[in-house]
């Protein structure tokens, strides 16, 4: 019926699919399913039968097909090659797909995930006859203007380099090293493969301590990501985290991003795939696909596919890491792929936790941010790589005490709240500045002191206790008014506003406001929380209530700070400056 290397199948659940016949086959091998050879993955083995997941759909698929085993885990190939690829959740290239089969995805469809053809410029860093170790760096090449592809000798192999390429072009397919590993030859190209569920070693983890910077005022200001730290940006529908996530990906100051487009709508993923080839990167002037790599499972793509997409992402981010560079991760959403997780769970006929999701979801979760981290990396360089991940969560109606958004919570150390009521008066990004929070603020205000000013923490400290003061002044409001208020506590009112809306506010679209630099942030701060002690001031020195409020001019020009060039802006805000020093000038000199 079958022989030793394939089996027969004998269940159909939609992605899961189980076969007898399967003896001597091991957990998370890949297989080929039915006559086409879908690609599935072994999750459940039982006997000489195993329980698969399906990486395409199984429509037509029917019992007594056979079950090929591949014999080896589901892996994502790493070499010179992947920065600027858009992937699907298991690695396949869509441009090669679409090239295929045309505009709509072939079942079975083989491609192959990088250009086995394509020759590179290797460049070697080592000499024939030394002893190497794992990690260590044997040669480089150049794989976008602005990285450089580090040719290392992948984990588990070290001896003497018996064998290395001279400079010149090869295919990553082709031996440029062998090592003599205590009597076991082993070659090695620029190629290697690696298993997506197994975490890539390192040496040691450190606490992160050197902010993300993303360009986004309430993130890098109020709620700061370290590199190689964790963060979750939970919303309900409609409140912006998805463009969030965009915002981050093209403007964090990572030198390799990896954008994981988990289950979400094809429209937003399109949105991806059509801007970031055509967006320049702010440090290096180059396109941002230089340093960025995408991996695209849409909603309604196969469900067991975009379990697998998170993994391949966080795989790849690793490489890199590896390298030495600091990468961002984006995953959007982790909330689809624990919906993916349950319609798998509930195949398999797995007793359900809460809200049906399987009762491992937590330790699913802690394992996937768990990759995450400042460390030291493999080699005897002894340098340093990071991963940071920020994953977008979708609660049901924004309803934050559901078991995603609880059990992301209590693994992630930064919290960026969205708020639909924000989100429906227009204030984005949506992130709500008193539920929101931030375990990186001690060592991100060594940062900004040591590089920016050291007076940073205490202005926003300042600016976060007239945001407070506003929320608390807000159940009286309502009750009488604002003009009901004491002269001093409206004066709260008015430096509060202005945060809100002028630093706080910041436009995704527009050409000057997108992003934000470090100064910028600051002397934007310094000038709003000065205008608030010069009204202060003013109000003690005699000058009334109504004409303090009644100033447009300089408000505007407040107002305006955030659109004045990033270029000139240290130019264009002093005269901002000298507005305030000359109209505060004449208010008490009428005040005498």
């Amino acid at each position: 019926m079958t022989n030793a290397k394939e089996g027969q199948i004998i269940f159909i659940a939609g992605p899961v699919v189980k076969a007898d016949g399967m003896k001597g086959a091991k957990m998370y091998d890949v297989v080929q399913v039915g006559e086409e050879g879908l690609i599935g993955e072994i999750i459940g083995l039982l006997g000489d039968q195993a329980t698969m997941q399906v990486y395409e759909e199984t429509a037509g698929v029917v019992p007594g097909e056979k079950v090929v085993q591949t014999e080896r885990p589901l892996s994502v190939a790493l070499a010179p090659g992947l920065i600027g690829m858009i992937y699907d959740g298991i690695q396949r290239p869509l441009a090669k797909i679409m090239k295929k089969t045309g505009m709509y995805m072939a079942r079975g469809v083989r491609v192959d995930s990088l250009d086995f053809q394509k020759k590179w410029h290797f460049v070697p860093k080592v000499k024939a006859g030394k002893e190497v170790s794992e990690g260590q760096v044997l040669g480089v090449v150049q794989e976008t203007p602005v990285v450089l592809h580090k040719i290392m000798v992948p984990p588990d192999v070290s001896g003497k380099l018996t064998f290395l390429a001279g400079e010149g072009d090869y295919t990553i397919e082709e031996i440029v090293a062998t090592v003599n590993a205590e009597g076991n030859k082993k070659d090695l190209a620029m190629l290697q493969y690696w298993p997506v569920r197994m975490a890539r070693p390192f040496v040691k983890k450190f606490d992160p301590e050197i902010p993300l910077l993303t360009g986004q005022r309430i993130l890098d200001a109020f709620f700061p990501l370290t590199k190689g730290g964790t963060a979750a940006i939970p919303g309900g529908f409609g409140t912006g985290k998805t463009v969030t996530q965009h915002q981050l990906a093209k403007w964090c100051d990572a030198d390799i991003i990896v954008y994981v487009g988990c289950g979400e709508r094809g429209n937003e993923m399109t949105e991806v795939l059509m801007e970031f080839p055509e967006l320049e990167d702010p440090r290096t002037g180059q396109p941002l696909m230089n340093r960025t790599i995408l991996i695209a499972n849409t909603s309604n793509m196969p469900v067991a596919a975009r379990e697998a997409s998170v993994y391949t992402g966080i795989t790849i981010a690793e490489y890199y890491r590896d390298m030495g560079y600091t990468v961002g991760l984006m995953a959007d959403s982790t909330s689809r792929w624990a919906e993916a997780l349950r319609e798998i769970s509930g195949r398999l006929e797995e007793m359900p936790g809460e809200e049906g999701y399987p009762a491992y979801l937590a330790s699913k979760l802690a394992d996937f941010y768990e990759r995450a981290g400042y460390v030291q990396v493999i080699g005897p360089e002894k340098k340093t790589g990071s991963i940071a991940i920020i994953g977008a969560v979708s609660p049901p109606g924004g309803d934050f005490s559901e078991p995603v958004t609880q059990n992301t919570l209590r693994i992630v150390k930064v919290f960026w709240a969205l708020d639909s009521d924000l989100a429906d008066k227009k204030h984005f990004p949506a992130i709500h500045w008193l539920k929101s929070y931030s375990l990186y603020l001690e060592k991100a205000s060594d940062w900004w002191k040591k590089n920016v000013n050291e007076e940073w923490p205490e202005l926003r400290e300042k600016a976060m206790k007239l945001l407070q003061k506003e929320n608390e002044l807000q159940e009286i409001i309502q009750l009488v008014g604002p003009d009901a208020l004491p002269h001093h506590e409206q004066i709260v009112l008015e430096a509060s506003r202005i945060i809100r809306e002028d630093f706080l506010q910041q436009h995704a679209y527009h050409r000057v406001d997108t992003y934000c630099p470090t100064t910028k942030q600051y002397q934007m701060m310094k000038i709003m929380l000065d205008y608030f002690d010069r009204l202060n001031d003013a109000l003690k020195k005699g000058v009334r209530i109504d004409v303090l409020k009644a100033q447009r001019d300089m408000k505007e020009k407040i107002s305006r700070l955030k659109y004045i060039d990033n270029k000139t802006f240290d130019r264009d805000s002093k005269q901002v400056t000298k507005l305030i020093e000359k109209t505060f000038s004449k208010l008490l000199e009428g005040s005498k």
